[in-house]
């Protein structure tokens, strides 16, 4: 694995005005941030008026390394108070930087939460949590984080996931593959591209791990779009044993060749990192936690993007385990 010099967008301190000011109407307009469904109709009118100078900034990911960092926003770690000792805690915390997000996410795409990840809150507090230091989770901290497709069980996963960078002292890496850097025998892109496995909830969601239903029916790992190959991955909840000895050995192939691209992304306060979610697995280096108010805290918003088709039309079909996912702004 590399260290890498992701591609950056620099938002301009012109720009930074604009974004801060327009949160603060809306923080001014509606008091609590995270629990506040009043939010979003704010949000959506202020994104409306973002000026087109930031909003091309904010065009789709547009290389095969399929991410890009914004970079420029403030972040005064004095002020910021100590990190949350698990995202319940986390409260309003950062709720200025938690806006300004969902504003960037909102001219995007439409960002979506979950029912049963985080209080079904849109911005997520990702933080090392005792009790959870080796779990494959992002409270996670002593283990690697499987490199993995976010929500990789359910349908409608975001095309794009945000990480902004709240606090890293440690300069602790985010990784990161693109399926586009690959290089991958026709062989193994066919065999990999039938439906023969399912893949599972991970640990974040204990809801849909208790689904009465039986897993909805397997899904490739690889799909050939209009716009070329795009992924669905997550080993770690992937049950290969019930693949053919083809089917794993193809798999383990994938799985090396995104080691051999994968590169080391280290965010500083104020950055935010765009993956695309379709192209790209990320994971996380392990550290070793402190849990005394300066560990690593990143903010994290989930995306989707209207009419986009780089996934398998059979998703539609799959039931997602009883996961609801809301959407910040309706249709």
């Amino acid at each position: 694995m590399s260290m890498a010099v992701a591609p950056v967008r620099p938002i301009e301190a012109r720009h930074v005005d604009e974004l801060r000011s327009a949160a603060e109407r809306i923080i001014s307009a509606c008091g609590e941030v995270s629990a506040s469904e009043a939010l979003f109709p704010h949000v959506a009118r202020e994104a409306g008026a973002l000026s087109p100078s930031l909003r091309a900034q904010l065009r789709p990911v547009d290389t095969d390394d399929g991410l890009f960092v914004l970079r420029g926003l403030p972040v005064d770690d004095a002020d910021l108070g100590p990190t949350p000792a698990s995202w319940a805690e986390a409260g309003d915390s950062g709720a200025a930087y938690d806006v300004m997000l969902l504003l960037l996410a909102s001219v995007m795409g439409n960002p979506i939460a979950w029912e049963g990840q985080q209080d079904g809150r849109f911005v997520h507090n990702i933080v090392p949590a005792a009790g959870h230091e080796t779990k494959q989770t992002g409270a996670s901290s002593d283990v690697l984080l499987s490199p993995h497709t976010e929500d990789a069980f359910h349908p409608g996963r975001a095309h794009l996931l945000m990480l902004g960078c709240m606090r890293n002292h440690d300069q602790i890496a985010t990784t990161a593959a693109s399926i586009r850097k690959t290089r991958l025998a026709e062989e193994d892109i066919a065999t990999l591209s039938r439906p023969l496995v399912p893949i599972l909830p991970d640990d974040a969601y204990t809801e849909a791990q208790g689904f009465a239903d039986a897993p909805p029916p397997a899904m490739p790992t690889l799909h050939q779009s209009d716009e070329g190959l795009t992924m669905r991955f997550d080993p770690a909840y992937t049950p290969l044993e019930e693949a053919d000895e083809t089917y794993r050995a193809a798999y383990a192939r994938l799985e090396s060749e995104l080691a051999r691209v994968s590169v080391a992304v280290s965010l500083d306060p104020g950055d935010i990192l765009v993956v695309d979610n379709d192209l790209v697995v990320h994971g996380r280096v392990p550290f070793t936690a402190r849990y005394d108010g300066t560990d690593r805290w990143l903010k994290r918003a989930s995306v989707r993007v209207a009419d986009r088709r780089t996934r398998p039309a059979a998703e539609k079909q799959e039931h997602g385990y009883g996961q609801t996912a809301l959407e910040a702004h309706a249709h």
